[in-house]
């Protein structure tokens, strides 16, 4: 074989192309070759199958391909469903249903350049602004950004709610609260208040509820669960950190998942 520009790792991309994409009707108009080898680069063929779709439906460039990847979303987004939803997962790509298939756990924040401590909530929520456009990647599709230190009134006393968005697909306010500690059951009471508010002020008629969330630094889970129950709305409690998982540890954590479920 011997044409000019054939690299040998071309070669083994084209391979690889041609083992998993034998059936060319499969292939979408919408990706590059440079899509493609991003995606052969993936062995496990679960999650390449999602990325391929979530590429399709939101339209990501290679760039934004590549940092979903290393921030192992495929992984982050499967380990909150069963058996069947990781595999539609895997088939459809993520589907905007409800409130719960908005939310990660953790969110990656890797592109911000904060130190690992020391900095305060304000810098935290400054830097999510200034670096939007990958804040919003991060927080998925349909996310419209809406306003920053958003002030509520209360009988003549301001509160403001640090970053305000409306979802497109689901039609609400989402509510985002940003917190440098562990989250405490005072945050999540002032949530709710945030949430009982914009449904009763802010909520035009055809509205749905709005989405709270507290994202803290770490969270008790057994805190947060005696903390919110019994509370009607759309409340949740997620973490950030501010580098990139270990795609090797979810990895084992979703095939054990999957292992369980088999059984």
């Amino acid at each position: 074989m011997g044409g000019k520009g054939f690299s040998r790792s071309n070669l083994q991309y084209m391979r690889l192309f041609y083992l998993n994409y034998e059936n060319c009707q499969t292939l979408s108009g919408k990706l590059s070759w440079s899509h493609y080898t991003e995606l052969l680069a993936i062995s496990d063929d679960l999650a390449r199958s999602f990325y391929e779709q979530q590429c399709i439906q939101d339209r990501w460039s290679v760039r934004e391909l590549k940092r979903q990847k290393d921030s192992a979303l495929f992984e982050r987004v499967a380990l909150s469903k069963d058996g069947a939803e990781i595999l539609a997962l895997a088939k459809d790509g993520q589907r905007i249903e409800s409130a719960r298939d908005v939310v990660k756990d953790p969110y990656v924040f890797e592109f911000l350049d904060l130190p690992d401590r020391n900095y305060r909530e304000s810098e935290l929520e400054n830097r999510l602004i200034a670096q939007l456009e990958k804040f919003l990647l991060e927080l998925g599709k349909g996310f419209a950004f809406i306003g920053q230190q958003y002030r509520i009134t209360l009988n003549n006393t301001h509160f403001f709610v640090d970053l305000v968005f409306y979802h497109r697909i689901l039609k609400c306010f989402v509510l985002i609260d940003l917190k440098t500690q562990a989250v405490s059951h005072q945050d999540i009471g002032q949530m709710n208040m945030y949430l009982n508010y914009f449904r009763a002020e802010e909520n035009m008629e055809d509205d749905n509820e709005p989405i709270g969330i507290v994202l803290a630094r770490d969270k008790d889970e057994i805190l947060v669960e005696y903390a919110t129950g019994g509370i009607s709305n759309q409340l949740f409690v997620s973490r950030y950190q501010l580098y990139l998982p270990d795609p090797e540890v979810l990895k084992q954590e979703l095939r054990r998942l999957l292992e369980v479920n088999d059984g």
